[in-house]
Formats: structure tokens, C-alpha cells, sequence
């Protein structure tokens, strides 16, 4: 008998992954990327008549069992960059972009470019290196509370080229003084852990992805009230800041800035809802 085709096998991988995924055949598709050792598109163009290598089968069962994509093939791509990541950090998610997408409109309009940026819960350096991506004359600040995260992130910089310009460090801001000297940045970055302690969430999230940077007390907004005294200070003259949000988070983080004499607006992701709180402070 000739051996399973990768198209063939493709098909029966995503039928087994069904009852898992709301993306069976695109995560099928990326697993045999993976083990082919090729892009998803050179696959899609060149190999489907191939035979399906022997390490696929463990790759989807792996799957299969709830481990999510990212974390079997060790790969995410985010905005223009493709990220390492382990479980010690976030899977980059396609809303976190609606933040890089307000700061490119916001600095468009100013008719200049960002300098200095901020990356407040970096994990895997997602929201930071992509804004250096943006802007290459750019320098920036990734700060976590997780030396694991910060290892992840800091080698995703040495990967894409951006080592001299990325540097980061250990901050915790459950702590006292975790501001303090760090300066002003024209562009912060925020996706800090907001979703409630009770929250349901699916199962390949709440088995495999950091708690930590996921749960933030009973309402989801233990972070958003530690965060809210430091924003309006790390923002330079002109810049701003862009905070990720719980699509029904925006009115209480909005009053939360709002105390601390910050006015903000809100920018919704391309599913409509709320996604990201904007801090624009005047240029001096």
C-alpha cells in the first residue's frame, strides 16, 4: 500500500480534531507545516501529494489532547513578526493587534514616530517587538514579573534582530516603586491579566496557558486599578498609551484613568467590540 498522502492525512486530521477545535483544518494545516519543516503556504503549493511524514500523527494527538498550536510547534505570528513561545507565556492573539493599529493611526496623525516604548507584562515580547518592527529607529522597554517570560521574550529579539534595541527587566507592579525611574516612554503598551477568577475559559487556555497572566481577582480588574496611578506618568509629551481591555472593561478602566486626571478613549477590534483604552497626552 502507498503511503498517506499529506492532503489525505490533512483531511483525517481534521476531522479528529472537531470536537476540539473552532479551526480543525487550519490547525491540521499548521502541524503539517510544522512537521514538514516548511511554511503553511509552500505546503499548501508543493506537498500536498508528499507523503504525510510519521511525526504528524504524535503532533495531532497532541492537539487532540488540548495542548494548543502554538505551544506543539513552538511558533505564533503576530502583526508583521513571527514569535517563539513557550507555556511560560501568552499565545499572541489577533486582538492584541487593535493596540499596535491605534498607536500607528495615533502617530500617523502626529506626523512622526515614536522613539521610546514601554511594554508593561511583555511576555512574549509580542506587543514591543512588533512595535519595533514598525518603527526601526525605535528603542524599547519590556517589563514582567516572570524571568521565564523574560527569557522567552528576550530571545525572540535576538531572533528578529533587535537585541540592541530591546532590553528588558524584571518589574512587579503588585509591588511599590515598580515605576519608579523608569521614565517616559512616546508609546506604552499594556496587556495586562483581566479576565475574572470564576471566568470559564477553554479548555486548551485554562490547561495550558499561564494563570498568571491571565486572572486578575473576582471583576477581572485587580490590574487596571494597580496600573491606573502609573500610566499618565510614563506617557512623554505627545506620545500615548494603549491598554488592553475585556470587551466589557471599558467604562470601569476609563474611570480608573480617569481618577488619576487621564482622559481616555476606546478603539474596538475588528470583531466590533472594545478592545484597547487610548491615553493621548499633549505634546508639550
Amino acid at each position: 500500500m502507498p503511503p498517506e498522502t499529506v492532503r489525505a492525512a490533512l483531511a483525517a486530521a481534521a476531522r479528529r480534531l472537531e470536537p476540539v477545535s473552532a479551526t480543525p483544518r487550519l490547525d491540521a494545516e499548521l502541524l503539517m507545516a510544522h512537521a514538514l519543516g516548511r511554511s503553511r503556504d509552500a505546503m499548501l503549493l508543493a506537498a500536498l501529494d508528499d507523503p504525510a511524514p510519521r511525526a504528524f500523527a504524535d503532533l495531532v494527538a497532541r492537539r487532540e489532547a488540548g495542548e494548543p498550536v502554538a505551544y506543539i510547534t513552538g511558533t505564533r505570528a503576530f502583526w508583521t513578526i513571527d514569535l517563539g513561545v513557550t507555556p511560560a507565556v501568552l499565545i499572541p492573539r489577533p486582538d492584541s493587534e487593535t493596540l499596535i493599529e491605534a498607536a500607528v493611526d495615533h502617530f500617523a496623525r502626529a506626523g512622526r514616530t515614536p522613539a521610546s516604548v514601554i511594554d508593561l507584562g511583555t511576555g512574549s515580547g509580542a506587543l514591543l517587538l512588533a512595535a519595533l518592527a514598525e518603527w526601526p529607529e525605535a528603542l524599547g522597554l519590556g517589563i514582567d514579573r516572570s524571568p521565564a517570560a523574560l527569557a522567552v521574550a528576550a530571545a525572540n529579539a535576538g531572533r528578529l534582530d533587535m537585541g540592541a534595541r530591546a532590553r528588558f527587566a524584571e518589574r512587579d507592579w503588585t509591588r511599590a516603586g515598580w515605576a519608579d525611574a523608569l521614565g517616559r516612554f512616546d508609546l506604552l503598551l499594556c496587556n495586562p491579566p483581566y479576565v475574572e477568577s470564576d471566568a470559564a475559559l477553554a479548555r486548551d487556555v485554562m490547561e495550558h496557558e499561564p494563570h498568571g497572566a491571565l486572572f486578575a481577582g473576582a471583576d477581572g480588574l485587580d490590574d487596571y486599578r494597580r496600573l491606573a496611578p502609573a500610566i499618565p506618568r510614563l506617557i512623554a509629551p505627545g506620545g500615548m498609551a494603549a491598554i488592553e481591555i475585556g470587551h466589557r472593561q471599558a467604562a470601569a478602566v476609563s474611570a480608573f484613568l480617569a481618577a488619576e486626571g487621564a482622559v481616555s478613549t476606546v478603539r474596538r477590534d475588528l470583531g466590533g467590540r472594545d478592545r484597547c483604552i487610548i491615553v493621548a497626552a499633549e505634546a508639550s
